[in-house]
């Protein structure tokens, strides 16, 4: 074979042999988009959170550390614009300053007037995190007023994760991982009075037994008839995490029922993020290596594992919970896995009840598309893409918000 024969033969035999490496390690750059990178200090740093539209297709969320406080790097809440040429501009719309909160690592809530709720986990009257409001300006300022302050025994400490949500009367909800009568964390709701002032009632405490622990990074859920529903990341029968709900009785009292306690660490331990329901009241949500649905029968629930990671390239450790597509599919992202830095998946359903898993994005060694997806759940926008953000990476090692197109 003449040399320049041999010559074009090796050159294919490596252009295919860097496509197939390519393929095999989810480099799945075209997919990707990084539409804001922190730079840490004022604006911002390690957002931990999830993020929220608003309806101008205006993206919110939150940064734990950072801002332009003179008192601490306390943590910020931030909006992204999109403008006509595809690029997102970047406002910081409030910094947090000590006393109304420190390290915000949940998500957002809109309320139907466009005001904005969350918590910080730390902060507040007591040093032990808070429930705050944020109110839009007619001059475009956002005013924080910080709705309750936790002081640990036995209201609860230290929120962590989940955003809080609303019911149909106005009332707040939430969870703390810490604190309550028994330290092992509560179940709240505020309810806002007359006076602007807002009312703390526990809801339940766990006493980290049979009926759970510490639900961390969780995030409650209502069915159609007003039950709430979440998660432990300890605690139940097997002490490896429980999904409960909660019933209000007629005299405004709520009970806990324990719907499932997980078995073992191999079958999924430790549940965080967010439950979702289906069209048919059965539950979704993820573990520390699985995904799984609970089933509703008759007073009693099955688990199914819809998938299990593997830790390699599938990824590992799901904390953020799952999001709905638009055909019944489920998006999420994991912690770490992939190329070491954690993923975006989607899990099709097939004719059979079984999952499939697609890698969608394989966060790089590079770092430079951001690294470690932590507590929030992605969010879609009308088009289907799918916005989140990682902890860290991104060109200044602060984390970025990106955008991945399934």
């Amino acid at each position: 074979m003449k040399q320049e024969h041999v010559c074009a033969a090796l050159t294919r035999v490596l252009i295919e042999a860097m496509i197939v490496m390519t393929l095999a390690s989810g480099a799945w750059s075209q997919t990707e988009k990084i539409i804001h990178t922190f730079t840490g200090v004022v604006d911002g740093f390690q957002p931990q959170a999830g993020l929220v539209f608003d309806g101008k297709g205006n993206l919110y969320g939150t940064t734990y550390t950072g801002g332009n406080s003179d008192i601490c790097a306390c943590g910020t809440v931030f909006e992204l614009s999109p403008g006509s040429d595809g690029t997102w501009s970047k406002s910081l719309v409030y910094t947090f300053t000590g006393a109304n909160g420190i390290n915000p690592s949940g998500g957002l809530t809109f309320d139907n007037q466009g005001n904005l709720y969350g918590t910080t986990e730390a902060g507040g009257q007591f040093g032990l995190g808070t429930v705050f409001e944020l109110v839009a300006g007619s001059n475009g300022a956002w005013t924080a007023t910080v709705l309750y302050s936790f002081k640990g025994e036995p209201d609860g400490q230290l929120p962590v994760g989940g955003a809080v949500i609303f019911d149909e009367a106005g009332n707040l909800y939430g969870m703390t991982p810490s604190g309550g009568a028994h330290g092992w964390g509560t179940v709240f709701e505020l309810v806002a009075g007359s006076n602007g002032t807002w009312t703390e009632n526990i809801l339940h405490s766990f006493t980290g037994g049979n009926d759970g622990a510490q639900p961390w990074a969780n995030q409650l859920i209502f069915d159609s008839a007003g039950h709430l529903y979440g998660a432990t990341e300890g605690g139940g029968a097997n002490d490896y995490g429980t999904v409960f709900e909660l019933n209000r009785a007629a005299s405004g009292t709520w009970a806990e029922k324990v719907i499932y306690s997980f078995t073992s660490a191999v079958a999924g331990s430790s549940p965080i993020g967010n439950l979702l329901f289906d069209g048919t009241g059965n539950l979704y949500g993820v573990a520390t290596f699985i995904v799984f649905e609970l089933i509703r029968g008759d007073g009693e629930w099955t688990e199914k594992t819809l998938h299990t990671f593997a830790g390699g390239k599938d990824g590992a450790y799901p904390y953020a919970g799952l999001t709905w597509g638009t055909v019944g599919n489920l998006y999420g992202t994991t912690h770490t896995g992939g190329d070491h830095k954690g993923t975006v998946f989607e899990l099709t359903p097939g004719p059979n009840g079984t999952w499939t898993e697609t890698v969608l994005h394989r966060f790089g060694e590079s770092a430079r598309d951001g690294t470690a997806p932590n507590y929030g759940a992605l969010v879609l926008d009308a088009a289907g893409n799918l916005y989140g953000t990682t902890l860290g990476g991104g060109s200044s090692n602060y984390g970025v918000v990106f955008e991945v197109k399934p």
